[in-house]
This record gives structure tokens, C-alpha cells and sequence, in this order.
């Protein structure tokens, strides 16, 4: 007999809210990149700075209790790290533009056991409503996975293909979206 999962809930997440699932965030972070969990454990610290950046902003999925995927992002700067990479990445394809009034996606992921049932669109869609951001900028492993289809079919274009950050031997594309103009504009 097959159990029923409990209907999924996505919701906004304010900073305080993923500080309080970090280690379930970041467990979910590890298994759905291929990561070994100590990786997970490791990039805790870096998403909890993440949390007081100007324009934070997150979202989660839950069944029931269960964490089950999330994203979030905040306003990229120069001097953060993943914008600088992204500058020397495609210094002449256009980044600096790119990277200007832009909101970085930074982790988006969904539980290998509940991918499949468009949760990851769920959240992205929720995670970029009404941000006053013109642009978003993200980064996925290149190939032929969920993650690619979902960015692809919600109007990503290419910034940087092939593009191997530090401490990471796969291919990345960089992936930015231009938002429509506010309704209110």
C-alpha cells in the first residue's frame, strides 16, 4: 500500500525563517546537487551570511512539517563573491549590464524525492513576484536536468556557458531573465 503525502504548501520566508531550517535547507541543498552532505554542512555558514544581504528574500515548500525545497536570493553587489565570478566569467558578453539591478537566485532546490510535481516552479515563481529588481542571474550545472528545463521555460537566456567556479569540477551556464516592468509603471 502506497502512503499519501500531505498536500505541499509554498510560502515567502523571511531571513529568520531559513536560519531556523538551515541544516534541512542545506541537506536538501546537498542531495539535489549531487553533493556529499558534509558539502551541505559546510555551505551552512555561507547561506546564513547570505541571510543579511540587502534584498534577501526566500521561499519554502512544506508538507506538512517536511521541508521539502526552497530558494532564495538577495540583490547582487560588486565585492560578493558570485557576482565578481559572474563579472570575469563574461566580461564582454554583456554581464555588467546583467549584473546591474539584478537579483541573484541563489539557491533554488527540491528534494530528490519530491521533484517531479512542479514544486521548483512553484517557488521560483513565488521567489521572483514583484521583485523590484530588473534582471535575475543564476547559476545551474550544465545538462539536460529539471533545473535546465524549469529556467528554459520560464524565458532564461544564456549569459555564460561553460564557466567553472572554484571548488566545483562540473561546467555551469550562467542564466539571466529580464523581468516585464511593474503594472503599477
Amino acid at each position: 500500500m502506497r502512503l499519501r503525502r500531505p498536500p505541499v504548501t509554498i510560502e515567502r520566508w523571511g531571513p529568520r525563517d531559513l536560519l531556523d531550517h538551515l541544516n534541512d535547507a542545506m541537506s536538501i541543498y546537498a542531495r539535489a546537487m549531487g553533493y556529499p552532505a558534509e558539502t551541505g554542512r559546510s555551505h551552512a555558514g555561507f547561506t546564513a551570511t547570505h541571510t543579511a544581504r540587502r534584498g534577501f528574500r526566500a521561499t519554502a515548500a512544506l508538507a506538512g512539517a517536511e521541508l521539502t525545497g526552497f530558494g532564495y536570493g538577495y540583490t547582487t553587489e560588486p565585492g560578493q563573491w558570485w557576482h565578481d565570478q559572474v563579472l570575469r566569467a563574461a566580461p564582454d558578453d554583456g554581464a555588467a549590464e546583467w549584473l546591474t539591478d539584478c537579483f541573484e537566485l541563489c539557491e533554488l532546490h527540491v528534494s530528490p524525492d519530491w521533484q517531479g510535481r512542479g514544486i521548483g516552479r512553484q517557488l521560483l515563481e513565488l521567489l521572483l513576484d514583484g521583485l523590484p529588481e530588473r534582471r535575475v542571474l543564476l547559476s545551474t550545472p550544465e545538462g539536460d536536468t529539471r533545473a535546465w528545463r524549469l529556467y528554459r521555460s520560464m524565458g532564461f537566456l544564456d549569459v555564460a556557458r561553460h564557466h567553472f567556479f572554484p571548488g566545483d569540477g562540473r561546467p555551469f551556464a550562467i542564466l539571466g531573465l529580464t523581468l516585464p516592468p511593474p503594472a503599477d509603471a
